[in-house]
């Protein structure tokens, strides 16, 4: 149901640098670390694939990434190839729909798919605080549900809320996907949204404004000029088809709240 047997872990280990003996915590950061979060394929007016091979095409022979199907669809089968028992879920992302792809492994929370937010796995335990990549993170029980939160100057701001023992099949992230592609009130539908989270530091490219972020540190903005090496910056190869394409979209050319 899940195309597992299809992984070709030989390049995702040269793609990620992990390996069949990496710990789930290494195994995620690896992935998020080296696969570029992105929905560029959104800004080409592509509703893109979530079909394995498509993904593996695009996330582990090309220097491209995706958004959270994409980044959650690979890893967990990937994880699955390795032994792992996984839960596929979604979560409501702040108020909105439950459109957010995520997943339960051995207890944690594995969410490689959340933009420049997740670095390792949580543990499914009530107040439980880890550090993500420099900014603190928690889960809370609240009932059937956990809420994930990011530790901010003004506490704690809600990040996505799901329930662990809701199944999923593929037909929900299908329709999802079609949601957050091609509403106009998915914020992915809208403007262009890269991210790259690594140890102390984030990056976020939405719209024509990018945003460096230390952790401690102020965020610094400034607009962007050039697309193409901003883009290269954050490690993403377009041909000039695709750049000229997406530089003259709206939601490239002018800058927009993410």
């Amino acid at each position: 149901m899940w195309q597992t047997e299809t992984v070709d872990l030989d390049a995702y280990f040269a793609r990620t640098g992990a390996s069949a003996s990496s710990s789930l915590t290494e195994l995620h950061e690896a992935h998020v670390r080296a696969i570029p979060f992105e929905n560029i394929d959104v800004m080409l007016g592509r509703v893109p694939s979530l079909d394995l091979g498509d993904i593996q095409d695009k996330m582990l022979r090309s220097r491209r990434g995706g958004y959270c199907y994409e980044h959650q669809l690979l890893f967990t089968a990937v994880l699955e190839r390795l032994g792992y028992t996984v839960a596929r879920r979604m979560s409501r992302v702040m108020t909105g729909p439950r459109t957010h792809m995520m997943s339960i492994v051995d207890d944690h929370l594995v969410d490689v798919g959340f933009g420049a937010g997740m670095l390792h796995p949580m543990p499914l335990a009530d107040g439980v605080v880890v550090d993500q990549a420099g900014w603190p993170h928690r889960l809370r029980r609240e009932g059937r549900r956990w809420v994930l939160e990011k530790q901010s100057a003004d506490g704690w701001d809600l990040r996505h809320a799901f329930e662990p023992d809701v199944d999923q099949l593929p037909v929900d992230y299908q329709a999802a996907n079609h949601y957050v592609a091609t509403h106009a009130r998915s914020p992915f539908s809208r403007q262009l949204v890269v991210m790259r989270l690594e140890p102390g530091l984030s990056r976020r490219l939405v719209g024509s404004r990018l945003t460096v972020e230390h952790a401690g540190a102020e965020p610094e903005n400034s607009q962007v000029d050039d697309l193409a090496k901003t883009l290269e910056s954050l490690d993403i190869a377009l041909t000039e088809r695709e750049l000229s394409h997406i530089s003259s979209t709206p939601g490239t050319t002018e800058g927009a709240n993410s």
